[in-house]
């Protein structure tokens, strides 16, 4: 392997990995952008020698560098024959009945794994902690404190006389600058080590052959010389030598960046390692198919360890609401340069003094921003996310915590998520005759008496032979066993097994498997060919799937012993019959067979897959099986609580329309009628119905591709929906579709073909239990306990942490008015300096970045008061006009010619257009469009925090510091008289003295008395933030009563606060530098405790009016939602169809 680097265009650099087969006939290059470590192309050129240079781009490899950054992937086990590499690594295969095959010993494995180590990969390499704290160290606060630092002691080198005073708060700037850095850079390592800790709760497992049991391992104990078992959905453990599999396909886009699954199997005529069709590589994902394979290659000495480094990347894309946060951080510091700007002009115009202005600007700058806010954010949902942990919910990254809560749609399979997985045969219906497989009150049919009753024993010989499904052990008795495999299949086989336990051990070999088409997506049946013998030949063709499929195979059905030609009587009855079962929420399977010619297809005929020379019509229906699937505890309750917060759910399932719809019924996805409901009720045709006679609808996965723009939008008004019988990419496109109505979309799922429409959502949720290895790695989220409920707790989670940082957000901010107005004062009136730069980052970061943290422990104001509530970015029909219009005002994105995906424009080329959007029309119209949408800044919070409690706690401090001041004889006329005799400096300890009405104050006494205003001046805000505090807490009630003070982490906030600035201001070495003063006297602090009941009057009177002005809207109360427990659900006592029999 050999490593090359060009520079790109847009800053990037673009590295190619070039492979080299043993032989160097082959080689295979992968372009990677260090940017976004992503495999971008593959490349494979033939005839190229290994001895060749390798080039790139303008310039070759220089032969050192190429030496040290070269890798072989020295895998040369491809081509060997399976008994060589059995001879090799010691292990035994059976590559003719390869679930026979006896693998490794314990011992041995046991010692392969102390000796080479645990298969795990070395951690790539991350930027370095100094690396990443330098990046916190140049965000753009922290920037413009360093520059005012530097500004204050270049200030101090022209003039010190006249700037010592300022000789501490270059010091502090600069220190606070690293002090928030070091913050932000602490949380953030925290939040990594917090989500790697969490993830190492769903370790890898995989399933291998050791001593000829097939037992579940997980990955890191697999080592070489294992054989393992690779099924659809499993994540490939290791590099992997295939000697036996069923049209595996493996995904290897992580690895080669091939987007079409790759076939595997047994055989090999590649020299290419990567290109070889009989090796798995570790990493890599299969999504169709089994096979069994040994492992030659774990850890760092896979293909993927080998690339590990290259191809792993920490960027992660920025979240909606970080981008919100940054989009108002960014705002709030343009508007604290620019008032600092204009005042830095007007004190200049006034004064004529540099010093003095650059003063004031940075004491400006200092007030407006919120230094702390970036880092109370990370934190705050961090907390959140290790809360949702212990709920069983996953957070992949924090972006999920944020996304849960704003879920407008909800798209989640049935089988696995909705329902339990665990299917049990219910009925059987074989030649014409209704079975009963288990004893039940409301089970219609006859008990089965015998295996070998007509089409029974075909059925039972089916679901035994034609199935991937397959028995840890055959040593212990049935109901003992673990099975490996689909519900589906696994509950086929334990009907099997049940009724032939005899026998069904001995089946696959007496009755050995020759040819099979596995269960894919797309045809929606597995078909299998046994040395099962018959009057005609050696041969028989079985198969299994979805009942429509399989019926349109046939041509003949089973009566008795006979096959008898299909007519409308047997078609009728079979329409009847899976009514009935799908009616029930059961699961419905067909069954078909064919005695293959002997003539034609001898014993030893080789069957196609590829170009098909097998029969492929003209089957045997043989008969239908349901399986009887209930639902989970607690879906019911979880979906009712789901609609009842103004979230749609939807199904989205690949089964029959009337199980779907039996199962919906049960579970509170589906209360209203359907369009064919409201017609067989008023015995009017369907098409007569109008669209506002029903609230359901049924979309059947074939009509999907027929389907119009206004088709979709008519489907996605109906609060009820279920989409049936939908393939991968029927589920993709309506994940799309509701992305484009603006909706955030949230979908569950547990299995292969539910994970391209997880990874296209805002947010995927998988499956940990039941889930395979590509839906969880595909998924943002996992529910550890596979519990449908836990999503509901989760997006009640993710609101309250959204509704918290708003609580919080709104509390900082509201300091911001008494910390600018002083400066304002200071230069328009003028007054003594009140507030210094370094009192203004005491209080941004000392005692109020505690209090703020506190929100994240805040409770819910009432029970159930944010499940109430409609998402926060609801979807209605002003919003779908809007987004549209704002679609159709922008240009397009160009499109790649070749590919022809969009061309995601540069880094460059994003500022730039960030730069330039402020000066257009569109950016402003868009900005004043009305949207029902609540965002995390909102016009209601900025007048909150800057006009209304600002102002207020404005002119308490104002008037605390006038009083104060008047205490120690300084009346508020005479200090204007002082600050603005601009030839004298006064209120310096070495200031000239100051006689005003026969009384001379000292330079000592007005130093003392300006900062015992000062202390005066910043216990208010102290004060007014606490009352502040409890009343922010208080989004919807009057802000009164026990819910203010539920949260004991308030008081621990607020109290940490108040010790910080006892200490500043009671222990005197630090009074210089923080220009506070321990001879304060806390009796005029009383002052500010008046006006925080006047602010809490404020704020009860405000509350009174907005409930008048704009009620809160809450979600409509939908009638027919069952609140109790599921497991009631499960009974069902409809006896229609039953007497219809």
């Amino acid at each position: 392997m050999v490593l090359g680097d060009k520079d790109m265009p847009d800053g990037n650099v673009t590295r190619t990995i070039t492979f080299t087969g043993k032989d160097g006939d082959a080689s295979q290059h992968m372009n990677q952008s260090d940017g976004s470590h992503e495999v971008r192309s593959v490349q494979v050129h033939r005839g190229m020698s290994t001895d060749a240079p390798t080039k790139t781009g303008k310039s070759s490899v220089d032969s050192k560098e190429a030496s040290a950054n070269t890798k072989s992937v020295d895998v040369t086990e491809h081509l060997l024959s399976l008994d060589e590499v059995c001879k090799k690594y010691n292990v035994q295969a059976n590559a003719d009945r390869p679930q026979d095959s006896y693998g490794l010993s314990t011992s041995q494995a046991q010692q392969l794994l102390e000796s080479n180590g645990p298969n795990k990969l070395t951690p790539p390499k991350k930027k370095s902690g100094f690396h990443k704290f330098m990046i916190c160290l140049m965000s753009l606060f922290n920037l413009m404190l360093l520059a005012a630092g530097i500004l204050v002691y270049i200030l101090l080198a022209i003039d010190y006389e006249n700037n010592k005073s300022s000789i501490y708060m270059g010091a502090i700037l600069i220190g606070v600058a690293f002090m928030n850095a070091g913050v932000e850079w602490y949380q953030q390592r925290k939040s990594e080590n917090t989500m790697a800790a969490l993830q190492q709760m769903i370790p890898a497992k995989t399933h291998t052959i050791r001593e000829g049991r097939l037992e579940t391992t997980q990955s890191a104990d697999v080592v070489v010389g294992d054989v393992v078992y690779l099924r659809m959905g499993d994540k490939v453990p290791a590099d992997c030598y295939v000697f036996a599999g069923s049209e595996m396909k493996v995904d290897n886009s992580s690895l080669t960046g091939e987007s079409e699954p790759q076939e595997r199997g047994a055989g090999n005529s590649m020299h290419n390692p990567l290109e070889a069709t009989n090796m798995a590589f570790n990493g890599t994902l299969v999504v169709s198919g089994d096979a069994y394979a040994i492992v030659v290659r774990t850890g760092d000495n896979t293909a993927l360890g080998q690339i590990a480094g290259l191809t792993a990347g920490e960027e992660k894309a920025q979240s909606p609401l970080s981008h919100e946060i940054a989009t108002f951080v960014r705002i709030i510091a343009g508007v604290a340069m620019s008032t600092a700007a204009v005042f830095f002009v007007v004190s200049m115009c006034l004064y004529k003094n540099f010093g003095l202005g650059i003063q004031f600007a940075i004491g400006t700058f200092v007030a407006w921003v919120p230094e702390g806010l970036p880092a109370t954010v990370t934190m705050l949902l961090t907390i959140a996310a290790k809360r949702m942990a212990a709920q069983n919910v996953l957070v992949k990254d924090l972006q999920g915590v944020e996304t849960l809560g704003a879920i407008t749609l909800l798209a989640t399979d049935k089988t696995g998520t909705l329902t339990r997985n665990q299917m049990t045969v219910a009925n059987v219906w074989a030649c014409r005759a209704l079975y009963a497989a288990m004893r039940s009150h409301d089970d219609a049919g006859q008990q089965i008496s015998s295996a070998n009753d007509p089409g029974v024993r075909e059925v039972l010989m089916t679901s035994a032979l034609c199935s991937s499904a397959k028995f840890d052990r055959t040593d212990v008795p049935v109901d003992k066993r673990e099975l490996l495999g689909d519900a589906t299949e696994a509950g086929l086989v334990r009907f099997a097994a049940s009724r032939m336990p005899a026998d069904f051990d001995d089946l696959p070999r007496r009755h050995a498997k020759v040819f099979e088409v596995p269960f894919n997506s797309a045809n929606k049946w597995m078909l299998t060919i046994h040395r099962l013998a018959h009057a005609r030949g050696p041969l028989t063709l079985l198969i299994k799937g979805a009942p429509e499929r399989i019926l349109r195979l046939c041509s003949t059905i089973l009566i008795g012993r006979e096959s008898v030609p299909l007519d409308d009587s047997h078609l009728a009855q079979y329409d009847e019959t899976y009514r009935y079962m799908a009616s029930r929420g059961h699961r419905v399977l067909a069954f078909a067979q064919l005695e293959l010619d002997g003539a034609v297809y001898t014993a030893d005929y080789t069957f196609d897959r590829k170009h098909p020379n097998y029969p492929t019509e003209g089957y045997t229906f043989v008969g239908l099986a349901s399986l009887e699937d209930p639902p989970k505890h607690g879906v019911r309750e979880a979906i009712g609580r789901c609609r009842s917060a103004g979230i749609q759910v939807m199904m989205v399932t690949g089964d029959h329309p009337l199980t779907a719809e039996a199962i919906a019924r049960k579970i509170n996805l589906l209360i209203g009628e359907t369009r064919e409901g409201v017609a067989a009720h008023t015995g009017r045709p369907v098409a007569d119905i109008r669209e506002d006679e029903y609230d359901a609808v049924v979309v059947h996965g074939e009509s999907i591709a027929d389907m119009s723009e206004e088709d979709w939008d008519a489907v996605f008004r109906k609060p009820e929906v279920i989409f049936a019988r939908t393939s991968p990419k029927n589920k993709l496109e309506i994940v799309t579709r509701a992305q484009e109505l603006g909706h955030i979309v949230g979908v569950t799922g547990d299995g292969v073909n539910d994970s391209p429409c997880i990874q296209k959502a805002d947010l995927g949720i998988a499956m940990n239990q039941s889930g395979s290895d590509v839906s969880k790695e595909a998924a943002s989220m996992i529910l550890l306990d596979d519990n449908f409920a836990s999503i509901i707790n989760g997006i009640e989670e993710g609101r309250l942490i959204f509704a918290n940082l708003k609580k919080s957000i709104r509390y900082t901010l509201s300091h911001s008015t008494p910390e600018v107005l002083p400066q304002i004062l200071y230069v328009i009136v003028p007054v003594p300096v009140m507030l210094t730069s370094i009192m203004i980052l005491t209080i941004d970061l000392g005692f109020e970045i505690f209090a703020a943290l506190t929100y994240a422990w805040e409770p819910a104001e009432s029970a159930n008061g944010l499940m109430k509530l409609p998402p926060r970015k609801p979807v209605s029909m002003h919003s779908i006009a809007m987004l549209r219009a704002r679609r159709a005002r922008r240009p397009p994105l160009p499109v790649d010619p070749i590919t022809g995906e969009p061309v995601v424009p540069g880094r460059i080329t994003r500022m730039a257009r960030a730069v330039r959007a402020p000066f257009t029309r569109m950016w402003w119209q868009e900005r004043f469009e009305r949207s029902e949408a609540e965002v995390l800044v909102d016009g209601d919070l900025l007048s909150w925090a800057y006009l209304e409690a600002g102002l207020i706690s404005a002119i308490s401090l104002t008037t605390v510091f006038f009083v104060v001041l008047n205490s120690y004889g300084i009346s508020p006329r005479q200090a204007q008289a002082m600050a603005k005799d601009t030839s004298i400096t006064y209120f310096n300890k070495d200031s000239p003295n100051y006689t005003y009405n026969g009384r001379t104050f000292s330079g000592e006494e007005q130093f003392y008395a300006l900062n015992g205003a000062r202390t005066g001046l910043i216990f208010s805000i102290y004060i007014l933030q606490v009352f502040n505090l409890f009343i922010c807490k208080a989004r919807f009630r009057m802000p009164f009563g026990k819910f203010m003070f539920r949260n004991v982490r308030t008081f621990y906030g607020f109290g940490a606060g108040l010790l910080l600035l006892v200490i500043i201001t009671y222990i005197p070495p630090l009074n210089v530098v923080f220009n506070s003063s321990y001879k304060a006297i806390p009796l005029y602090w009383l002052i500010a405790l008046g006006f925080g009941f006047v602010l809490l009057g404020y704020a009860s009177l405000r509350m009174l009016v907005l409930r008048k002005s704009k009620p809160i809207k809450w979600n409509q109360t939908i009638d027919g939602l069952h609140m109790h427990p599921t497991i009631w659900s499960t009974r069902h006592t409809t006896h229609s169809v039953v007497e219809a029999q």
